[in-house]
This record gives structure tokens, sequence and C-alpha cells, in this order.
């Protein structure tokens, strides 16, 4: 591939391999499919969802909401605690091109945003509830079914869904421990669930939504939609938590050899281009900034802004200019540094896309 680098380069085979795996579970299953475009921030990627059998996409924050909407996008779940009232603006105008779905984590989140919506034309909210995380997220108890009494007794909200994000898994140590954090996961829903229909609250969707746990907490009865978002890519996180192989992460970064030392090498990756993270709930099993796939015994040692330094143990066969092909740590964190992907099928260069959310942080 003659390409300048950096670059990021996209398999669109191996891409389309892994939502067809994902199809296959869900079909498998009996679950929807919600992907989460945080990963990919593409138009394109979501589409291809959609050709695929994806019902809708999930959003972190309304600017990649807006986006998608722009680009044909109409089944939006913004998976987020939006209580501003500028975003709230901003939803009444997405609503005009998709359906939107905003999460609920408080009762006074869920009073605000009532009085910003008609009986008429209620906005549909789905509570998110924490399993684990403790991040955002109402608890597994009566704190749930406050809030629901709370949203029906508003008229102008409508409550069908019920979800949760198990990212602990992350840092997870071992696959039974991912399989573990996977079944509480679907477990936190469905008594959630449990509790609300209780007092006459019913519940239409229960979803999950963790990459690593998807394939566990998406089996168990009663749950019916997957939110995976990183399982589009792939990464050496989820290769270290032993729920992907190398060879199916489609996301890679081509960069070149820009100096050669005798002790070691310098490449033109920093962390503008592989970033920092090394999994955003913890891993151990990450070794270094990115693994090399030409030199699988190297370790990228460390980053600064526009230079990978990677020592070598021994004299290498190395020279200027040679491009090396590296799989992120965090693929979602690295598609959010380019303005493009760099499209290959199985290695022959197709076109590009772009990366059409990029930086949409509000």
């Amino acid at each position: 591939m003659n390409i300048e680098t950096p670059a990021l380069l996209l398999n669109v085979a191996q891409l389309e391999r892994n939502i067809e795996s994902i199809i296959r579970f869900s079909k498998e299953n009996g679950v929807q499919y919600r992907p989460h475009i945080k990963t990919h921030k593409s138009v394109e990627i979501a589409k291809l969802q959609i050709r695929y059998g994806a019902i809708g996409i999930t959003v972190a924050k309304v600017g990649e909401a807006e986006v998608m909407a722009e680009g044909g996008i109409d089944n939006i779940l913004i998976a987020y605690p939006i209580a501003n009232e500028t975003k709230i603006d901003r939803i009444k105008q997405l609503r005009t091109k998709a359906h939107i779905i905003v999460a609920v984590d408080s009762v006074e989140q869920a009073n605000l945003l009532a009085t910003q919506f008609s009986k008429e034309d209620p906005l549909h909210v789905w509570i998110k509830v924490n399993s684990g995380l403790n991040r955002v997220g109402v608890e597994p108890n009566e704190e749930v079914v406050t809030l629901a009494k709370s949203i029906k007794e508003s008229g102008s909200l409508y409550l069908d869904g019920i979800f949760t994000h198990a990212g602990q898994a992350y840092g997870a140590g071992s696959v039974e421990e991912v399989e573990e954090i996977g079944r509480k996961e679907a477990e936190t829903v469905l008594e959630s669930v449990r509790l609300c229909e209780e007092v006459g609250i019913t519940i239409r969707h229960r979803s999950i939504g963790s990459t690593p746990t998807y394939r566990i907490a998406g089996a168990v009865e009663g749950i019916t939609e997957i939110r995976p978002g990183n399982a589009v890519f792939l990464d050496m996180v989820q290769v270290g938590l032993g729920v992907a192989t190398k060879e199916q992460c489609a996301l890679t970064v081509k960069t070149s050899v820009v100096s050669v030392k005798k002790d070691r090498v310098v490449l033109d990756a920093g962390s503008k281009t592989l970033a920092l993270d090394r999994g955003a709930h913890g891993n151990d099993s990450i070794q270094g900034h990115g693994y090399i796939k030409e030199y699988p015994s190297l370790v990228i040692e460390r980053l600064s802004e526009e230079h990978a330094v990677v020592p070598l143990p021994k004299e290498m066969d190395i020279s200027l200019n040679d491009v090396w092909t590296i799989i992120p740590n965090h693929s979602c964190v690295v598609a959010n540094l380019f303005d493009t992907y760099t499209l290959h099928r199985d290695g022959t260069l197709i076109g590009t896309w772009p990366v059409d959310a990029r930086g949409k942080l509000t």
C-alpha cells in the first residue's frame, strides 16, 4: 500500500465479517441490535450496520445524534443523561428528523425534561440502571421504581425501556470474570424490569451493551436488545480480554519509521495518532501503545505527541521509511483522532470514508 502516514486503515472485509457475527448472534438469541456509533462515528458504517439488520443506533452525545440524523439514520438512543436546556432544544429539532430516545437516571432530570415536552407528543425515555460500573444510572432497587413512577406521572415523558452498560468488564482479569459481569448485567436489567412491572409499569425494551459481555448478557432470556460498539472494529483491549483475536481487528494504523538509532526506532505515530488509552476501565493485559504486526516482539514503550519510541533489544534489519502496521489498544479513541478512514478489502485499497462525527463532544 502506497499511502502517506500516519493513516487510519479500515479493512472493510473484516468490518463486514464482524457485523455479520453480531447479526448472527442477535438472530440466534432473538435480540435486536442497536450498535453504539461512538466507536466509528461514521454515517457509512452506521448505514452498513442497519443494512445488515440493526434496528437503530446508540450515541453518546447530542452532536453525534445530529450528524447521524442528518445522514439519514432515523432511530437513535442518546445513552447519556441530558439535562442542559440548550441540548434539550437541539433534541427538539432532532425529533423532526428521527425517532429519539433519551437516557434518564434521576428524578430531577426527568422533571426537567417533562417541562419541555407535551402529553400530545411525549419524549421517549429509557431509564439507565447501574450494573456495577458506578458511573451514571439508578440502582436496581426502589430507586428505579421511584424514577419510573415519576416518569409515568409526568405525562409528557414515555417510558418504554431500561438499559445498562457493564463497562467494568474492560477491567476483568479473566474470561470467567467477564462472564460473571455479563450475567450480572442482564440480571440488573431484568430485576429492574420486574420491580417496575410489579407496580404496573410495563417495560418493553430491556437493553444491554458492552462488547466483552454482550454474548453473555444478550443470551439471557428476557433481554431484548444488545448495544455493542467496539465489536465492529475490535482492538488489543478485546484481544487481551480473550473475546477477540488479532485477526478479527478491522482497524489498524499505518506508520513510518522516521529515525533509526542503535537502541531504538522512532515512528511517526504519537499520542495524537495512537492515543494514550490502554482501556478506559483498566486492563493489565495491554503492553505498550499498540501491537506491531510486523514485529510482534517489539513494544511501543512511550509516546510523545508526534513520536512513538520503540526500544530495540538487539540489532535488527530496520530502515528509514519502513512502514509498520499497528493494531490500536483502544480503537474508539483512535478513530476520533482522524478525519478519514482509508479503506481496503483484505489489502486492496478501495477508497475513503470520513469520520463524520469526530470531535462531536456536546
